[in-house]
């Protein structure tokens, strides 16, 4: 089975196994991603080394996503469990006291938000369904009035959508995560809860301080302000992921799809590949099958020519990874099959030097019905900008870097090999041959060079 469009499965308490995972890659998981908002780094680093021991059993590039949790804002604790009753129009008080809250008060942690909130600012908590305006801002308290909701209790998520938060997207759990995960070399760094460009240059230079190896930033895209930011994000980040539960909250649910379809358009002029997020196959945590609306929405991300889409649930605490992992790969590769059935209009692209080059390999593969492009990659540059254009021709990139190799699993359309005396030899016939295709017409990309040759 070859799909075009990747497979992300995020690693939890169900798939973090030795055996699990490699069924999932067989099943058609191509990269991982490990949340650390669940734990430390030092506890969830295990499964990187797992994810590393099937990749070299099975000889094939599977990459990795360290997504950290970032500025992720929770109430404090009540006096009891119990839920505490909230009344439609009567009013309730966030502060900075920490003792524990009662019906009219809870601890507000953050005390940047505190200071960022300003009257007739939104809170939403608990996914949204609790919202509150703010009506009375002081040093130490603000008093908001409650437009939905009829209940609430400890440790609830608190959405700020109005507003901007004056705070590092790097959260101290953030740094020491990040400060052990960067030992592991991860492939990707996933930061979560971007505002703008300055947020991933943050992340890049405190990676660049500690590295030199060439770790690759994901911007999750989970705020309105961050999706009128896009391209400023989209040119400082190497990839985007659309995290559709969190965006959800903060902006109108029925935009959701409309900013999706804004950000693939964005990306795709930025050569920027693009992973969707959030509950694609949410009932598969306790059924068997998939509902109609899942199915449809796994084959839109193909029809959509975004790169990937991510698992969440489904994976981590669902009742059977591996059959979510086969569900999904099922699903795109025939919808996958399909988009090439009716081709995207390629060559709607701006106008650059490096567009324009992409282009022509794309335009030479389509126009000669060449089988498939070779790309000897000494870096990921090239093979994103070919992949940007979504050719629907199967992309062979063959690398000396494993690293590089498994970055490349999160695009479009690429299979990357590392294969040191292939790269060296500039051997795309063997290259095409160990993906099993046998003839046909290769375009051959070397550097800058484009050849057309046929294999037989």
């Amino acid at each position: 089975m070859y799909n075009f469009t990747k497979i992300v499965a995020s690693v939890g308490p169900k798939s973090e196994n030795r055996d699990t995972i490699r069924d999932m890659v067989v099943a058609g998981a191509d990269l991982f991603r490990i949340n650390f908002s669940h734990d430390t780094g030092r506890v969830q680093g295990h499964k990187i080394d797992l994810i590393r021991d099937v990749a070299a059993e099975l000889g094939k590039p599977v990459g990795v996503i360290v997504d950290l949790q970032g500025p992720k804002h929770r109430i404090g604790d009540f006096k009891t469990d119990k839920h505490y009753p909230l009344k439609v129009g009567g009013h309730f008080i966030f502060d900075d006291d920490p003792t524990p809250g009662d019906s009219t008060r809870v601890y507000l942690p953050d005390g940047d938000v505190l200071k960022s909130l300003k009257p007739g600012n939104r809170i939403l908590l608990n996914d949204g369904k609790i919202e509150m305006r703010v009506e009375r801002v002081t040093k130490h308290r603000i008093t908001a009035t409650v437009v939905r909701g009829t209940e609430i209790w400890s440790r609830r998520g608190f959405n700020i959508p109005d507003t901007d938060v004056a705070t590092s997207v790097l959260t101290a759990k953030d740094r020491e995560d990040l400060e052990y995960a960067i030992t592991k070399r991860p492939d990707f760094v996933a930061v979560s809860f971007v505002q703008s460009g300055a947020d991933i240059a943050a992340v890049r230079d405190f990676i660049t301080a500690r590295t030199s190896y060439p770790i690759k930033i994901i911007a999750k895209i989970e705020r309105p302000n961050a999706v009128a930011r896009i391209e400023e994000i989209a040119t400082a980040a190497d990839g985007i992921m659309i995290a559709r539960g969190d965006l959800a909250v903060e902006v109108p649910y029925e935009s959701v799809p409309a900013i999706t379809r804004q950000i693939i358009r964005t990306c795709r002029m930025m050569n920027r590949p693009v992973i969707i997020a959030t509950q694609m196959l949410a009932s598969m945590v306790e059924n068997e099958f998939p509902t109609r609306a899942e199915i449809s929405d796994v084959a839109n991300t193909a029809y959509l020519r975004a790169d990937s889409a991510m698992t969440s649930d489904e994976t981590t605490i669902g009742a059977n990874p591996v059959n979510a992992i086969e569900t999904m790969a099922r699903i795109l590769s025939f919808s996958d099959a399909d988009t090439i059935a009716n081709p995207y209009d390629w060559s709607r692209v701006d106008n650059t030097p490096q567009n324009d080059w992409s282009r022509s390999v794309s335009s030479m593969a389509y126009l000669n019905h060449a089988t498939a492009i070779v790309v000897f990659a000494h870096d990921a540059g090239a093979v994103e900008m070919i992949s940007a254009r979504k050719p629907d021709i199967p992309i062979i990139a063959v690398c000396n870097d494993k690293m590089i190799a498994n970055q490349l699993c999160l695009l479009r359309g690429v299979s990357p090999m590392f294969n040191e005396q292939l790269f060296g030899m500039r051997d795309g016939f063997n290259a095409a041959r160990a993906f099993g295709i046998h003839t046909g017409k290769l375009v051959i990309v070397d550097d800058e060079k484009i050849s057309l040759r046929t294999l037989s």
